[in-house]
């Protein structure tokens, strides 16, 4: 049994830490009306089984198998059998089209292919197309196709299997991820085992240092599909957590007080919903119960970014703890520890609102191509104007024209089968030396804290020559309560302007919001025009799989809107 610093693959690390505690809960899922339970040694023996009826029909070493699946014991089942067997698991999101299915099929050479439902095993067949698959599995009956029980059959040899993924170098590469992409045909990063290991080497301090009880659980609801769950679904299972797969987004607010979490990983976009969602029911509340809420707001930010709070302030502070913060921590369980944000700028407005109110929330950094995680904010050591200190191991500096430039064991591989895209991100300082990631986002060091302030390629230029940041001014218009969510436009015209998605019954406060905005931005960074178009929505393309918006995608289905707004 190899020692933990010295595991060099994620089935190794799986494997032993289930011959280590096989009684240890791993996962919990929902099914048949009912919460279910599966252990450590319960899921290892099904990963051999699911390896053995993998082997059995032809798939091996650099075999690439695409696996289509919401969050569910069999999604990791099979990720972590494709891995041990030495294929390549090819995530891919549910909420793909057939299009994206079958650039994915093409760009990776993915000849099988494991999907969760009937209905998406018919999307891959039509994916296909006249290509065909040699194989296509199906965790429910689905015609055509061999079902999850035809391939368990087949019996597992787990010491045999758990010694297999012993020998397996650090260097190989353990999956293919293909990039949402707010912009252009999905790449396929190359992670290797490595790279993700780093991140848990990274975290190691921090997870320890939170002083989790055995019983602590971390509620899943991101894809697993999404480079950051993927990573974080295992790294924080390595630490002993269970991982609970959430019924989706809709029941997201009633698992919170259900499963009583006390780690939650989240995107930026769920903190604006849950914010509005605050907001609204704080509005059926009766006068005093806003005042308190704002006090509680307002002295909490006081403590956050000072001054400093008076003698008289502390005690009401302390009366606020219970009169508002208890309640507001009860609806989220009552035992977060950490409610750490990923995959897209958060902005400070919205984090202070919730840290004001004794919500854990941590800024995070990171990307597909750096294992994903590359910094992450502290509770002991927490600014919410930055995404963190980057994670022991990572090198991290701050190129000339203010790209933040990564370097370490975490970085990717490369794009597959894309060598022009890989030299554009991977370059070394100089001939012969290591390469440094060019992560493509622009940002800032201060006092060893990596703040992140927009992508290279999204700034806005206006016919004057004005860079404008959309990702700030989107953050400032979204920070609205009158406005759900936004997208700026201005490239090449003579002002920047926005199109906007007004929270349900405020279309008409959107002007005062918009104008409350403009006060706090320089006059070449106001917002000038603007019209109200329907939500951005993962179905119409708007929004990636991971709740970040195409502004490139939005503009263009509103193409219509920009000309009204510029005449």
């Amino acid at each position: 049994m190899p020692a933990e610093e010295n595991w060099t693959s994620l089935p190794a690390m799986m494997f032993d830490l289930a011959r280590a505690s096989p009684d240890r809960p791993m996962l919990r899922f929902w099914r048949d009306g009912q919460w279910r339970s599966l252990n450590r040694g319960a899921f290892a023996l099904q990963v051999a089984a699911v390896a053995a009826g993998l082997r059995a029909r032809g798939i091996g070493p650099g075999d690439r198998v695409l696996l289509v699946s919401e969050n569910r014991p069999e999604f990791l089942i099979a990720d972590l059998a494709l891995m041990a067997i030495g294929a390549v698991p090819v995530p891919a999101y549910v909420t793909n089209t057939v299009e994206d299915h079958a650039h994915l099929l093409r760009d990776s050479g993915a000849r099988c292919a494991i999907a969760s439902t009937a209905r998406l095993a018919a999307q891959l067949k039509d994916a296909a197309g006249a290509a065909g698959l040699d194989l296509r599995i199906c965790m429910e009956a689905a015609p055509d196709t061999l079902s999850w029980a035809e391939l368990c059959a087949t019996p597992g040899d787990l010491p045999m299997l758990a010694a297999e993924a012993d020998q397996i170098p650090a260097g190989r590469l353990a999956c293919l991820i293909y990039t949402s992409g707010t912009g252009g045909p999905a790449k396929g990063v190359m992670l290797p085992h490595r790279a993700m290991l780093a991140n848990r080497r990274g975290i190691t301090d921090f997870v320890r240092r939170l002083g989790l009880p055995r019983d602590a659980c971390y509620l899943s609801f991101l894809p697993l599909s999404h480079a950051y769950e993927h990573t974080v679904a295992y790294l924080l299972s390595s630490f002993g957590l269970e991982i609970v797969f959430s019924r989706g987004a809709e029941r997201l607010a009633a698992e919170f007080t259900e499963i009583r979490p006390h780690v939650v990983t989240a995107v930026p976009r769920l903190f604006e919903v849950l914010r509005a969602r605050i907001l609204a029911g704080l509005e059926k509340q009766p006068a005093f119960q806003r005042r308190l809420f704002d006090a509680a707001l307002r002295l909490g930010l006081r403590r956050l970014d000072g001054p400093a709070l008076t003698a008289w302030e502390k005690l009401q502070d302390k009366l606020l703890d219970r009169l508002v913060r208890r309640r507001v921590q009860a609806r989220f369980g009552g035992r977060l520890t950490a409610l750490v944000s990923g995959g897209a700028r958060l902005d400070p407005g919205l984090s202070g609102f919730f840290l004001a109110l004794g919500l854990p929330v941590l800024q995070g950094y990171g990307q597909t191509e750096a294992g994903p995680v590359i910094s992450v904010n502290l509770p002991w050591d927490n600014d919410r104007h930055s995404v963190g200190r980057p994670l022991p191991g990572v090198s991290l500096r701050i190129a000339p024209d203010g790209e933040v430039l990564v370097r370490g064991e975490l970085v990717m591989d490369g794009y597959w089968n894309n060598p022009e895209a890989t030299a554009q991100a991977l370059k070394p300082d100089a001939p012969g030396g290591e390469a440094w990631l060019h992560t493509g986002d622009m940002g800032e060091l201060a006092n060893g804290q990596l703040r992140i302030t927009d992508r290279k390629r999204d700034f806005i230029k206006t016919q004057g020559g004005e860079m404008v940041s959309p990702a700030r001014v989107e953050s400032l218009l979204m920070a609205e309560p009158e406005i759900a969510q936004a997208a700026l436009v201005g490239e090449g015209r003579p002002f920047v302007a926005a199109l906007i998605v007004p929270a349900e019954g405020k279309a008409e406060a959107a002007a005062a919001a918009i104008a409350r905005v403009n006060a706090q931005l320089p006059p070449p960074h106001r917002v000038r025009g603007y019209r109200m178009v329907p939500a951005f929505s993962i179905e119409n393309g708007q929004l990636t799989p991971t709740m970040k918006v195409r502004r490139r995608v939005v503009v263009q289905q509103h193409q219509d809107k920009v000309e009204e707004i510029y005449g």
